[in-house]
């Protein structure tokens, strides 16, 4: 949860809220979109909504992961992207793609002063009633996204900035294109210290 000092929170706060947020985005898209059977999935309640989870050891190893990475770099300010990419198994081909784009906001503070970190008093409570209207979105996209045929999965990837340390097991990889690809840009919602908006890409079905 937030890191909170004087009802402040922190960069690192920031990080984790946003990094909680995208568990419960990525698992809820995985259920809505069918990538995996609805009985690998447990319901949690978590911003006031029952959220659908995967069972699956896995795939909760591959983001407690790939998200520990993301909050780490969220709080040092060096992430610009996450995209949530699913695939065709057979054909390799995208066929979604879920961006959650980051902006570093300036909290209550003037400009970043290393020995005086930014911080936010936005209330969380205020944050996951922003975040609960995102989550509902992320639910009723299945009324009107194509119907996903083939059997799929899905990666992530997260932009960095040029200069990121990346880990020894982490691998470059080329941007992601869909062919006649339409977008929908969901609600966003904001810590103070970072702003995320949540982007879907889909393939366009004849």
């Amino acid at each position: 949860m937030a890191t909170a000092t004087q009802n402040a929170i922190t960069l690192k706060g920031s990080a984790a809220i946003i990094v909680e947020y995208l568990n419960y985005g990525i698992n809820s898209i995985l259920f809505q979109r069918g990538i995996y059977p609805p009985e690998q999935f447990t319901s949690v309640q978590q911003y006031g909504l029952t959220i659908l989870m995967s069972k699956d050891d896995k795939i909760q190893s591959f983001l407690q992961n790939v998200l520990c990475q993301v909050e780490d770099w969220l709080s040092r300010g060096e992430v610009d992207k996450i995209s949530m990419v699913i695939t065709n198994v057979h054909t390799k081909e995208v066929l979604e793609c879920w961006d959650f784009k980051v902006q570093n906001e300036p909290g209550d503070g003037p400009k970043i002063d290393p020995k005086n970190p930014p911080t936010s008093s936005k209330e969380l409570k205020k944050i996951q009633a922003e975040i609960r209207d995102v989550m509902r979105q992320i639910a009723a996209t299945i009324s009107y996204l194509p119907l996903l045929e083939y059997i799929c999965t899905f990666d992530v990837l997260i932009h960095t900035l040029k200069n990121s340390d990346v880990p020894d097991k982490w691998n470059e990889t080329d941007e992601v294109k869909i062919q006649n690809a339409q977008t929908v840009q969901l609600k966003s919602f904001s810590t103070g210290l970072h702003k995320m908006d949540t982007i879907v890409n889909y393939k366009m079905t004849d």
